[in-house]
């Protein structure tokens, strides 16, 4: 419950090259069994979820960074999702979130051809959020992390779950419901009014 965002990293100058193409010889189920659940893992987290990218963010990396609610990248970064240089078909999953942050055309692009973009097009077709100049992704990074840790979870948590996909109504009648018996509103208008920082205290149900 204290975790209000997460933050995806990678490991030095690069995000993620992808796979080790010798390490799948023979073991593709295998590597798809972990890589995958951990993709739908990352999806369905329940706060925001943000992707610092940079040099590289290939194959399963774009696959990760796909997963994430917004993508923030570092001029100069590359983009590719190469199953069709390996013969490998893409999961359904992957695919529809692709298609839903790109559009049918540019995802069709990527996944067809296997080509890297740059950061140019990657911002124009909706695949990163923001480009940043050298040297400057870490502190924008962090500083709209803490933008987000100031929101108000109640309206971040309906709206991924909304973003998601159908909403049954019960799910609506349970947001409803949670706007009524809080003071997130009252707090957020006073707040304005008053012109003072909201003290956001909603906090998900546990059990």
């Amino acid at each position: 419950p204290a975790v209000r965002a997460l933050v995806l990293t990678g490991d030095g100058d690069t995000f993620c090259a992808g796979a080790d193409i010798g390490s799948l010889s023979g073991t593709y189920e295998a590597t798809t069994g972990v890589a995958l659940p951990a993709e739908e893992a990352l999806a369905a987290f329940p706060k925001p979820t943000l992707a610092a990218l940079r040099g590289y963010c290939v194959g399963g990396g774009c696959q990760l960074a796909a997963a994430c609610d917004l993508r923030f990248a570092e001029e100069g970064t590359r983009f590719g999702i190469t199953p069709a240089k390996l013969g490998i078909v893409y999961a359904p999953g992957s695919t529809r979130r692709l298609v839903e942050l790109v559009g049918p055309a540019t995802a069709k692009f990527l996944l067809f051809s296997g080509e890297l973009i740059d950061t140019e097009r990657a911002l124009r077709t909706g695949l990163v959020d923001e480009v940043l100049p050298a040297g400057g992704l870490d502190k924008r990074v962090a500083e709209f992390t803490r933008v987000l840790v100031s929101r108000s979870q109640l309206t971040q948590s309906a709206v991924k779950e909304f973003a998601a996909g159908p909403v049954e109504p019960d799910r609506v009648a349970y947001w409803q419901e949670q706007i009524r018996h809080s003071a997130e509103a009252a707090e957020g208008i006073a707040a304005f009014l008053e012109r003072r920082t909201p003290r956001f205290r909603w906090t998900p149900p546990t059990g």
